[in-house]
């Protein structure tokens, strides 16, 4: 019987590929300020686990849970949703 585990899982941008099998993801969120009611930007950056899927900076990524691999990655690469328009190589 094997019961498939539902992980968490972000979507965000690639800002990073400065280091080996690790991104630096920024994710973005809305957050509504409770006295003015506008909705303002929240970001922060995750290290992200680079395995099968290795995304270019600028790429929109979805992001899931895993187990802890050092001291600040618990999160891997899944999916690569977009990637980025670079105007150089055009």
């Amino acid at each position: 019987m094997t019961e498939y585990r539902k992980r968490q899982s972000l979507t965000g941008e690639v800002t990073s590929t400065k280091m080996e099998k690790t991104v630096v993801v920024k994710v973005t969120r809305k957050v509504k300020h409770p006295m003015y009611n506008k909705y303002i930007k929240r970001y922060k950056k995750y290290l992200v686990h680079t395995t099968t899927v290795v995304p270019n900076q600028g790429d929109l990524v979805k992001i899931i849970s895993t187990k802890p691999i050092s001291k600040r990655k618990r999160w891997q690469v899944s999916e690569i949703i977009r990637e980025s328009l670079d105007m150089g190589k055009i």
